[in-house]
């Protein structure tokens, strides 16, 4: 059964600011005076530039001390810190694919089965192929064919449907379609893509059959946000497994679609969860 768009039971407050004596104590002494029971908490202090960052999930009966959460805390916290308090709805999220199912199935079986706390919108591809496999789910499914337009015409399109559904999270499930710059801005932050972990090397048209040739000893997959600058967003999830000689080129592909799509899985489950900060080019994730 999947989840329906109900609130979350707990709250997940997310800090970061510059490091200090006492932030601990004030933040979890602030919580306690509204009433809120903390339920986890984790913090980490990034050690060369020495900033602080904190999450912390609490549930709280009253709902109206929550009012003026972020500004009143602010003032106790150094002036640069960034609050963010979790929306207590579900996520809103909208896959994009091309042809391949593995990474769009997976995710499917998993918010079918409450296992991705989100509302899942639908699915938006820019073939016809995978729409028996999204109307299986009784979910919407949107072809946006990119057959006799530019890339800028094509992506105006998407962008437009895109904004009427107004998702938290896009998620690209083997969407191969490379994402201009002005479109990623649009969407800054918002993007979260899976590739094989080959890259920088073993770039463009058959990976796994460079990979074969290179004789390499390890395959993975890697989920990052995406930015304007192609597969070099902040890593969320990795994972490998070991391969030798024996493994051809088809083998490798097998083994290299079963890491993507659990790392991708668990990738978005750290988002709709509120796991992950960003940090310049790099994540903090509070598992």
């Amino acid at each position: 059964m999947n989840p329906e768009p109900n609130l979350k039971k707990n709250r997940v407050l997310l800090i970061r600011c510059k490091d200090e004596a006492g932030l601990i104590h004030r933040i979890t002494g602030f919580l306690a005076n509204i009433g809120a029971n903390i339920v986890g908490n984790q913090e980490f202090v990034e050690p060369l530039e020495k900033v602080f960052f904190m999450r912390t999930e609490y549930s709280l009966e009253n709902s109206s001390k929550e009012e003026g959460l972020i500004s009143e805390l602010g003032k106790i916290l150094p002036k640069d810190a960034k609050l963010t308090l979790s929306n207590p709805k579900f996520p809103k999220v909208v896959l994009l694919a091309t042809k391949e199912p593995h990474c769009l199935g997976d995710i499917l079986l998993r918010w079918r089965y409450g296992e991705l706390p989100m509302e899942l919108l639908g699915v938006v591809s820019n073939h016809e192929i995978l729409g028996d496999l999204v109307r299986d789910f009784k979910l919407p499914f949107h072809c946006i064919s990119s057959d006799g337009m530019t890339r800028e015409e094509h992506e105006n399109r998407l962008d437009s449907y895109l904004k009427e559904l107004q998702p938290d999270w896009i998620v690209l499930a083997k969407y191969m379609r490379i994402l201009t710059p002005e479109f990623v801005k649009k969407w800054e932050h918002c993007i979260l893509n899976i590739h094989h972990s080959f890259l920088p090397a073993f770039v463009g048209a058959k990976p796994y059959e460079q990979a074969y040739k290179r004789g390499v000893k390890i395959i993975g997959g890697t989920a990052h946000i995406v930015t304007e600058n192609l597969d070099e967003g902040p890593i969320l999830v990795q994972d490998v497994c070991h391969v030798d000689h024996g493994y051809s080129p088809e083998r490798l592909v097998l083994y290299g679609r079963d890491l993507e799509k659990v790392v991708l899985s668990k990738a978005l489950r750290l988002l709709l969860e509120d796991r992950v900060m960003i940090f310049q080019n790099r994540t903090i994730i509070f598992e």
